[in-house]
């Protein structure tokens, strides 16, 4: 496994720019997630940690060793397509012992290596079966297989799992993950699916136009977003604008006015310095809201649902407030479904579920 850092990577394609003076650290070991929607940069960064691009500025270290100009082959990397690249005239073994054959290692030494990668994707008993021959899933293990054979310090994945049904998905999520652990790799995986990432990843950086936006664990991104950008692509959110009024008690906590009333919240965001007056905006997740026939005093919201939907361990309501505003709300292990035109009188959230984001 290897420690990678990236220092004020920029890549401009054209009048483009892909990568806006990125900066990273990676740690040795670590399962690290790219997340963002389509264009943000990051397949881009994995192809130049990959060595198939070069920066226009910027370093790329592993373990201290500027590599930002050694070819992908010297690189000790494995990358894993969306595509797989797997090729159809070949059997699986033969894809699987293709990077020891290009390595020159000994035949005998080849077959046992190979037995070894399809024994870890529990695929021992397909070698001989042709890439046709094999579902979607399949070959997504023989694709892991050909990528572990040749003992990488670092495994990069571009969208592994996309073309895979939901199911797959899931098993094949926590298959990378045990693979990973066992290996004790350095893992780089790039994905716009939010729950691949929250389920997998030690790491998140989230970026958007070619530049990192926040870099924390699951928890923190989901819970403690730094930007709107961030909020909103991670799972679901509702935002409301609102005045900074004054500050509360602990130190990252605010008084914050609405059209909805007063609500208290906290400042995810440690850089930002807010001062009373200022304009801002509010997120709290639909399943922060708590639904109560007594009134909870703080951040409590009111009004009609416009619409409801069941879904079996979640209720989602859409719920039209007192202002007119439209509020999402996800009331968890529902007993029964509320109906459109029900009343709601009080659907109430935590403070520490009410963050407080730069306007």
């Amino acid at each position: 496994m290897v420690s990678i850092v990236i220092r004020n990577l920029t890549k401009r394609f054209g009048t483009t720019t892909a990568l806006d003076n990125v900066s990273l650290r990676i740690n040795a070991g670590e399962v690290f997630f790219l997340l963002g929607p389509s264009g943000c940069g990051k397949t881009t960064l994995l192809r130049h940690i990959a060595g198939f691009y070069k920066p226009d500025h910027g370093q790329i270290f592993f373990d201290n060793k500027d590599v930002t100009n050694t070819p992908p082959h010297r690189r000790n990397t494995a990358m894993m397509f969306q595509s797989y690249a797997l090729w159809p005239h070949m059997n699986v073994a033969r894809n699987v012992a293709f990077g020891l054959e290009e390595r020159k290692v000994a035949p005998e030494q080849i077959e046992k290596e190979v037995f070894k990668a399809l024994s870890t994707v529990r695929m021992e008993n397909y070698g001989n079966r042709k890439i046709n021959q094999l579902s979607g899933g399949q070959q997504q293990r023989v694709a892991l297989a050909r990528a572990l054979v040749v003992r990488p310090m670092c495994l990069l994945l571009d969208e592994p799992l996309s073309n895979l049904d939901a199911k797959l998905r899931h098993e094949m999520r926590l298959e990378i993950r045990r693979i990973c652990e066992q290996f004790k790799l350095t893992a780089i995986y790039v994905t716009h699916d939010q729950k691949e990432a929250l389920s997998i990843a030690d790491r998140i950086a989230v970026m958007e136009a070619g530049r990192v936006s926040q870099v924390g664990t699951p928890q923190e991104i989901y819970r403690a977003p730094h930007t709107k950008g961030v909020a909103d692509f991670i799972g679901e959110t509702n935002f409301i604008t609102c005045k900074l009024s004054s500050a509360g008690s602990q130190e990252s906590h605010w008084i914050v006015e609405t059209d909805h009333g007063q609500f208290r919240g906290r400042l995810a965001d440690p850089s930002w310095v807010p001062r009373e007056g200022q304009s801002a905006t509010i997120s709290i997740r639909p399943e922060a809201f708590t639904l109560s026939t007594q009134n909870p005093l703080v951040n409590t919201l009111a009004g009609q649902i416009s619409e409801s939907t069941y879904l079996g361990e979640v209720a989602q309501y859409a719920l039209k407030t007192e202002s007119g505003s439209i509020i999402h709300i996800a009331e968890l292990n529902p007993s029964r479904l509320r109906e459109p035109g029900e009343t709601l009188h009080y659907a109430a959230a935590e403070p520490r579920d009410v963050v407080i984001l730069r306007h």
